[in-house]
């Protein structure tokens, strides 16, 4: 569409805006087709969906959705305190259970190092909503 150089070119919302190209990274990156196990939160998720575009895409926008949760939650935490809550999640998967018990699991836990104040730690989570909690642990590997 060739545009008089006066004339603004279209905005989202306008029926001939077109979206920007993609990045070069993103024109490059083949991810492909890959097998995925469907456990019960997919299964769950994708319920009643039978073709396999919108189960991609079901998957891929919750997907989007949860970098985007991560990107914008969390905690800052001192080195002790990561390395307290570490040694904690170091017992494998989080389950959303066990996210949510992280502040009783500091107050009990045997860990020690030096500059880690663990009743504060243990405030500090209980004052965290759920999404800071799994941002937490995500950060951490788990």
């Amino acid at each position: 569409m060739n545009l008089p150089s006066d004339t603004p070119p279209p905005v989202r919302g306008d029926p001939t805006w077109v979206p920007p190209a993609l990045t070069r990274d993103e024109q490059t990156r083949n991810v492909g087709k890959t097998q995925v196990f469907f456990g019960p939160p997919l299964a769950i998720l994708t319920d009643g969906q039978k073709n396999t575009l919108e189960i991609s895409g079901k998957i891929n926008r919750t997907a989007e959705r949860y970098l985007e949760l991560m990107r914008h939650h969390g905690l800052d935490l001192s080195e002790p305190e990561r390395q307290c809550l570490a040694h904690i999640c170091h017992i494998g998967f989080m389950s959303p259970l066990e996210i949510r018990e992280l502040p009783m699991e500091v107050e009990l836990t045997r860990f020690e190092c030096a500059g880690l104040d663990k009743p504060a730690l243990a405030e500090k989570l209980k004052a965290a909503s759920f999404a800071d909690l799994v941002a937490v642990v995500e950060s951490l590997g788990f």
